[in-house]
């Protein structure tokens, strides 16, 4: 276990660095920096700077050095937890993300769990009602939340909220608690806000994870050991639970390495257009303004929670199946 645990945590570091250098490279490669952005919104409000001036903004936001020591620059600080300073928020990036990425990360949280909690249930029934009436209203359900689109069911739920009920269900706070310190009344007004987008981002998400279970389910109550089972007269509801349901959960946590950074991605993408303050719109507009080091950093820890998903899918794994060993040398003592 301890040279698996060395193992991955290698893996990760190898993984992060490469993403590090991947994305900043990405970045840089558009025309333009943000110098480019601020320029052109003063000439677009009839300011023109001088050349000195340009010159010295320029070196004022490090934009004069070549990329590798731009990268290099800003990678160093990770060891001491500076990651740059943001060019349009004028604050250390650090200080700047904190709260966005604890936000994206707790609504990561609950929507993963309301999703596994909701599609478990949905695929055992519709892997023990086969070709019933249930089974068909799930697959069809199923099918619709595949193909909708994350972001457009959000629009759909703003627009009937605001039309039939005059709600408006964007924001992740109301207008009181919008630039409040943190208190109990403003997590308790947060979660008011969050089935919206929790509802939004779990639609696709459980639809694929209940055609996951129902088909490893049923693949395993064809197998020869529940035949033999039930010849033998054991109660159908042991039966189920106590093997066929948990063999079946292996593709299910499997699909854990996955469904984090799939929540991730759509999150953002809702978040955007539910207004919410997460990690997702900030990372939208500092791309759009090429704020490089806010941009490379919220792609960093987004990175870094991918791999923590997929290393706590195996952990999981083996919790659930004991045959699985995460260290070849475990088989061999």
């Amino acid at each position: 276990m301890a040279r698996y645990i060395g193992y991955r945590i290698f893996y990760a570091l190898v993984l992060l660095v490469l993403v590090s250098m991947v994305s900043f490279l990405v970045i840089e490669l558009p025309p333009g920096d943000y110098l480019s952005t601020v320029i052109a919104k003063l000439e677009q409000t009839g300011t023109a700077l001088s050349d000195e001036q340009i010159a010295a903004m320029t070196q004022q936001y490090g934009l004069d050095l070549p990329i590798h020591m731009k990268y290099l620059k800003w990678i160093s600080g990770f060891f001491v937890g500076n990651f740059g300073y943001s060019f349009e928020w004028g604050r250390p990036v650090a200080s700047l993300i904190a709260e966005p990425m604890v936000l994206t990360l707790f609504i990561a949280i609950i929507i993963v769990f309301f999703t596994y909690l909701i599609s478990i249930p949905i695929g055992i029934y519709s892997a023990t009602h086969q070709y019933s009436i249930g089974d068909n209203v799930v697959t069809v359900f199923g099918f619709l939340g595949l193909a909708t689109p994350n972001f457009l069911v959000a629009v759909v739920i703003l627009f009937f909220g605001l039309r039939w009920f005059n709600v408006d269900l964007s924001g992740l706070f109301s207008s009181e608690y919008l630039a409040a310190p943190w208190s109990f009344g403003r997590f308790i007004d947060m979660m008011m806000h969050l089935p919206v987008q929790v509802l939004v981002v779990s639609t696709a998400l459980s639809a694929s994870l209940i055609r996951v279970m129902r088909a490893s389910l049923l693949d395993e109550l064809q197998k020869q050991y529940v035949v033999t089972a039930r010849a033998k007269g054991v109660d159908e509801t042991a039966l189920l639970f106590k093997y066929p349901v948990r063999l079946a959960l292996n593709p299910i946590i499997s699909e854990f390495a996955m469904i984090l950074p799939a929540t991730i991605s759509a999150a953002t993408i809702t978040a955007v257009v539910l207004g919410f303050p997460t990690a997702g719109p900030m990372l939208l507009r500092s791309l759009i303004s090429q704020d490089i080091y806010l941009s490379a950093s919220i792609l960093m820890m987004m990175t870094f929670l991918v791999v923590i998903g997929s290393s706590l899918a195996d952990f999981l794994l083996v919790t659930v199946d004991p045959r699985i060993r995460l260290d070849k040398s475990a088989d061999r003592g």
